[in-house]
């Protein structure tokens, strides 16, 4: 289309803005109605570029759902290059999900976090689905930031461009527009798409999204004083019969048919309507943002004439009006003089205060109050945190923190797959507060082929939960191949029992501290001989000390961030009931001795993560061990193998199987380049180099003094956790092998 042809349109739309007042000598009012539409409402930003550069005043703007953000953020004064640039900034994996980032939790909690596929809460006698997936944390207090300029303006028609969104009351199925009170819950409220997110309580009634009945929004621009409306659509309506092909696009569907007749009417209400054609995108393609923006720009730009055409001719007929892009109120940091909790049931505000070390009579700026509320909701007793702030008369504010407890209880599942232990259900039960206050009890179950269970109470002490004691037992079943110079040649059946509690200190919620006692008891017996073996049971008691840190951000696939523990522990006398097989037939006793004697023990391992750009991550690992003055002592070598750590006394190791070789010490390096191709799918290369007998040799295991392996990775992080397909190569044994692993192990 050529610029006379635009000008032409533009002088027709001109034309009819001033028939529409003919009646009303004042300046005629723009409005602009933004879609809901999820990931593909990021286009609408790409016409508020457009509607900037032509100098365009809009005068009112509704939104519904993502059409919500976009249109709020513009209404208080953002111009739309600071709102694509916020954008493009976003962690979208992150703001749309249940998970913190793991360097906001106590080191106590960090280790059992996001581990589970299924979490059911235990409430009013019995387990419960949640009214929707998602919470939405970090999109909670990625709006609050975002929106804290207009902290002290609980009256949307009072920003600097009036705004109204929409939700909808689950109660009757009715449209709620929503225009005062708190614009995060607001917002919020106008995209919980049901059962994806859950319902909002708000103004006494509790909402879901507004694209459920209206999710284009121009009848309610046009309330507010429009005379003119530009609408962008984004909502590509329903699908086609043939196109629906999965239960989430049925629910969908289901969700929007009221909306879809809806549609049909706002459409004719647009004086400008810009309908996206967005059939390779749907609500969740946030993975794609960049190119919907993308797309968003190309298409303001093909409307900027129409725009600019407009904006010139009003302000020839009724006078300039100065624009101004950026009409952001000034903003600082606000002085929190009071507080106020509402929700508290099985904690107290004094716990609530302690834990994000609120302070009265300080300055604090949103984003240290964000840091403040990730720290309450990093101890896990609460599933949601929200604040609003209150304007006091001497210039201070009040701030009210609206939280929703986690249920004391709950019931967890998840799958799990790897060659070495095979398919697994995981299930774990957790409580809080079951036994003693401050406390939490677990119990994880792992029925497979391996066999194993584990129970721990942790008991926090002190009010600011500084120092914790656990106490734990776990018992393990397993299955092991032995290696002859690399090659499998039978099987052990491997039975361990342990006890162990340890006193720790955090001083932050990276670091720790402490000193334990463990006693193990492990027994081999062979199923499958082979030319040397062994059977028989012995038993440590183990007195240590460590430090462990872990500031990563994520569990699965961490971008940022070291993991690190290292113990010092001390083995007492032993005394190993073991006998030795040569050939099928058992060895005199005394022919190979066996020590008992205690021995100074030491195991060290480092995580550590860099971001090299925004799809790809560096990660080194150090493992290190050594049993000093090992001599002929037996049943606590290092087992070398594998790619996932399952089991006691694992060195990962890219190249080897699991338990391919055994060692009294060590040291490891290990390198990996991990690229993201595409939203949670990534090739991963791992380059790792192994020196043996570091410090001590055992008269009972042959190996070469250096071990080099390699590994090229396929992996896929879904909802059951990462999916992991590996090709190996070991330098020592010249092989190629396979890895598999799928979900997160116990």
């Amino acid at each position: 289309m050529n610029q006379k042809i635009f000008q032409l349109i533009a002088s027709l739309l001109l034309a009819a803005v001033i028939a529409a007042s003919a009646q009303n000598t004042q300046r005629p009012k723009i409005g602009l109605a933004l879609s809901g539409g999820g990931a593909k409402g990021l286009a609408h930003i790409g016409i508020l570029k457009a509607i900037d550069s032509a100098g365009l005043s809009i005068d009112y703007i509704t939104g519904t759902s993502m059409g919500s953000i976009i249109g709020s953020l513009y209404a208080i004064g953002y111009p739309a290059d600071s709102i694509e640039k916020m954008a493009r900034a976003i962690n979208w994996d992150l703001l749309l999900s249940n998970q913190a980032s793991l360097r906001t939790l106590f080191m106590e909690e960090k280790e059992e976090y996001s581990r589970y596929t299924v979490e059911l809460p235990w409430v009013n006698h019995g387990f419960q689905l949640p009214t929707g997936v998602l919470q939405g944390q970090e999109l909670w207090l990625k709006l609050s930031e975002m929106l804290y300029p207009v902290y002290n303006q609980k009256d949307f028609s009072k920003f600097n461009i009036p705004f109204k969104c929409i939700g909808t009351d689950v109660g009757n199925g009715e449209a709620v527009v929503l225009d005062k009170g708190e614009i995060t819950n607001a917002i919020r409220s106008s995209m919980a798409i049901p059962s994806f997110f859950t319902a909002v309580d708000y103004d006494g009634k509790k909402l879901v999204d507004g694209g459920v009945v209206r999710n284009f929004p121009v009848r309610d621009v046009k309330e507010m004083g429009a005379d003119f409306v530009i609408g962008s659509n984004v909502a590509g309506g329903l699908l086609p019969s043939d196109k629906v092909r999965n239960a989430i696009q049925v629910l969908l569907q289901v969700a929007f048919f009221r909306e879809a007749q809806d549609h049909k009417q706002e459409v004719k209400l647009c004086d400008i309507y810009i309908p996206f054609n967005m059939q390779q995108y749907n609500m969740g393609s946030f993975s794609q943002a960049d190119d919907i923006l993308e797309l968003g720009i190309k298409e303001g730009k093909r409307l900027y004439p129409v725009f600019k055409h407009l904006a010139d001719s009003l302000n020839e007929k009724y006078g300039y009006k100065p624009f101004h892009a950026n009409r952001l109120p000034a903003s600082a940091a606000v002085t929190i003089s009071a507080f106020e909790v509402h929700g508290l049931k099985n904690t107290d505000a004094d716990f609530f205060a302690h834990t994000m070390d609120l302070l009265l009579n300080k300055s604090y700026t949103p984003e240290q109050l964000s840091r403040m509320v990730r720290a309450a909701f990093g101890t896990r007793y609460y599933s949601r945190v929200t604040y609003s702030l209150q304007p006091l008369p001497d210039t201070t504010c009040r701030i009210v923190f609206d939280v929703t407890e986690n249920p004391l209880t709950f019931a967890k599942l998840s799958l799990h797959y790897n060659k070495f232990t095979g398919i697994s259900l995981i299930a774990n039960l957790t409580a809080r507060n079951f036994l003693i206050t401050n406390s939490r009890d677990l119990v994880t179950v792992n029925i497979g082929e391996a066999l194993r269970i584990r129970a721990e109470h942790l008991q926090y002490i002190g009010r600011r939960k500084n120092f914790s004691l656990s106490l734990g037992a776990q018992a393990d079943r397993f299955d092991i191949n032995t290696y002859n110079t690399y090659k499998q040649n039978g099987i052990y059946k491997q039975n361990l029992a342990k006890l162990d509690g340890h006193l720790q200190y955090s001083t932050l919620r990276n670091l720790a501290v402490g000193i334990g006692e463990r006693f193990e008891t492990i027994s081999y017996k062979p199923a499958i001989l082979s030319g040397f073996q062994f059977t028989g049971n012995n038993n440590f008691f183990t007195t240590y000390t460590f430090v462990s840190h872990n500031s990563l951000d994520k569990v699965v696939y961490p971008r940022k961030g070291v993991k690190l523990r290292a113990e010092l522990g001390f083995v007492a006398q032993q005394d190993p009931n073991i006998s030795f097989f040569v050939n099928g037939q058992e060895a005199p006793k005394d022919s190979i001795q066996v020590s008992g004697k205690p021995y100074p023990r030491l195991t060290f391992t480092l995580d550590n993560f860099t971001p090299l750009s925004r799809r790809s991550v560096l990660g080194l690992k150090i493992q290190a061990g050594a049993n000093f003055n090992y001599g002929r002592n037996i049943m606590n070598e290092f087992a070398v193998g594998g790619m996932t750590s399952l089991f006691r006394n694992q060195v990962v190791f890219a190249g080897l199987q699991e338990g391919s070789l055994y060692t009294p010490a060590f040291a490891a390096f290990m390198a990996t380049y991990r690229y993201e191709l595409l939203s949670n799918t990534y090739v991963c290369g791992t380059a790792n180099f192994l020196v043996n007998n570091t410090v001590t040799t055992s008269p009972f295991f042959q190996n070469p003094n250096l071990l080099s392996g390699y590994a090229l990775t396929f992996g896929y992080n879904f909802a059951l956790g990462p999916l992991e397909f590996s090709l190996m190569y070991s330098g020592q044994s010249k092989n190629l092998g396979t890895y598999v692993n799928i979900g997160i192990p116990f």
